[in-house]
């Protein structure tokens, strides 16, 4: 493990976690990670050709926050540089390494892509929150959060209600 840095030192004062921070602790430990890698391994450019390649995890990590925080490819970078707990989440210490930067976030995310790999990171994903009692809503880098969620059947007879559809049941019996 790597020595503590002052902006380590100086975020483990703080008196709370930040929900991003919270949600980007919950995931890291959700994720299989050493099994994410070797998924991708077969795919993921040597490092015999043009530039030395980033770490899989570290490329997957990128993407994933791209993905969930709705960021462009810049954006990640950006976010990356700017965020502790971005950085945490990616495992970077800039005194050892630098933010992948955004070129090679497109390629990474066009590999997966090619090979549908996206896919089947998400629906693991989704299994896991549902296994645990959780669902996970995105949008913006602001909202994104992790909420325990109800089982859709919770009424007496135990079936789902025929008028909920989406809000549908909500939006009419509020605007009455």
């Amino acid at each position: 493990m790597s020595q503590m840095t002052f902006s380590d030192y100086e975020y483990s004062l703080r008196k709370r976690k930040t929900k991003r921070e919270e949600f980007l602790d919950i995931m890291n430990e959700i994720i299989p990670w050493e099994e994410w890698v070797e998924f991708v391994r077969p795919y993921y450019p040597n490092g015999k050709r043009g530039r030395p390649t980033k770490g899989i995890e570290k490329m997957l990590r990128m993407y994933l926050l791209q993905i969930w925080f709705n960021l462009s490819d810049e954006g990640v970078e950006d976010a990356i540089y700017d965020s502790y707990a971005f950085r945490k989440f990616m495992n970077i210490d800039f005194m050892e390494e630098q933010v992948p930067d955004a070129t090679t976030l497109l390629k990474f995310r066009h590999l997966l892509e090619e090979n549908h790999l996206g896919e089947v990171f998400f629906k693991a994903i989704n299994r896991v929150m549902e296994a645990t009692g959780h669902i996970m809503h995105g949008g913006t880098i602001v909202d994104a959060t992790i909420i325990s969620a109800p089982s859709s059947t919770k009424n007496a007879e135990k079936k789902r209600d025929p008028e909920m559809y989406q809000t549908k049941k909500e939006m009419y019996e509020n605007s009455g």
